[in-house]
C-alpha cells in the first residue's frame, strides 16, 4: 500500500519536501514505516501521528490514513515552543518567536488576571509542560502553521499580569486564528494546573472540570 507521509521542521529540510511517498505491505505498523524512513529519522527522536492522534510503534497502517511525523517539540524545533515558567510573561517575546519567511499571519493570546488582587497557580510542572508540548505539537500538524508557541505561568500572577501567552503564526490568518483559540482551550482543559483566587485577605480554590484525555 502506498502512503503519504507529512514532514515538518528538520525532517521537511533533509527530505527538501513536506511530503513523502512510502509503501509498504498491508498491515504495516509504524515501526515499519520508521524502518523504512530510517535513512531520513536518523538519530532523532521523532514521534508519529495517524489522523491527528499520537500513536504507539505497534499501531497497523491503513491506506487513506493522514501520517505526520513529528520531530521533537521543545528543544529540537525552533518552529514549537512550550514552557512554564515561574517569572513574569512576554507576549511581545513569544509573538518575535513566530515570525517566518513564510508567514503572512502572526495570532496571540494572553489571559490576564482580573477583578481579585492575585492569582495563584500550582502545577505539576514536568506533566503540565509535556502536555502542553503534546498539544501544540498535533495543532501544528492539524493546521499546517509555521510556528506556534505558548507559555503558562506558575506562581503569584498580580493582577492586570498575562498568566498564559499563545502565539501562532501561519501563511494565511485562517490557520492561526484557529490554532491559537484552540491552543488555550486545550491548555485549560488538559494541563495538570490549578489557580486560587486572593482578594483582600480571602481566597479559594477555582473550579475546574476532570482534564481531558486525547
Amino acid at each position: 500500500m502506498k502512503l503519504e507521509v507529512k514532514l515538518f521542521a528538520m525532517l521537511r529540510q533533509r527530505a527538501g519536501s513536506d511530503t513523502i511517498e512510502v509503501e509498504l505491505d498491508e498491515g504495516a505498523t509504524v515501526t515499519d514505516l520508521f524502518d523504512e524512513l530510517a535513512d531520513l529519522i536518523g538519530a532523532l527522536p521523532v514521534r508519529a501521528a495517524v489522523n491527528r492522534e499520537y500513536t504507539d510503534a505497534g499501531h497497523a497502517l491503513a491506506a487513506g490514513d493522514e501520517i505526520a511525523l513529528i520531530p521533537p517539540v521543545s528543544g529540537g524545533s525552533t518552529d514549537l515552543h512550550a514552557a512554564v515558567r515561574d517569572e513574569p510573561l512576554s507576549l511581545d517575546r513569544l509573538a518575535r518567536g513566530v515570525v517566518r519567511d513564510g508567514a503572512g499571519a502572526i495570532v496571540t493570546f494572553q489571559g490576564i488576571t482580573r477583578t481579585v488582587e492575585r492569582l495563584e497557580y500550582e502545577a505539576y510542572t514536568e506533566m503540565a509542560q509535556a502536555r502542553i508540548e503534546e498539544i501544540l505539537g498535533q495543532l501544528w500538524t492539524a493546521h499546517d502553521l509555521q510556528a506556534l508557541a505558548a507559555e503558562h505561568r506558575v506562581g503569584s500572577v498580580p493582577r492586570g499580569e498575562p498568566s498564559v501567552i499563545v502565539a501562532a503564526s501561519s501563511a494565511h490568518r485562517g490557520e492561526a486564528f484557529a490554532a491559537a483559540r484552540e491552543a488555550i482551550d486545550r491548555i485549560k482543559a488538559e494541563a495538570p494546573i490549578w489557580k486560587r483566587e486572593i482578594d483582600e485577605g480571602s481566597e479559594r480554590w477555582v473550579e475546574g472540570t476532570t482534564p481531558t484525555i486525547r
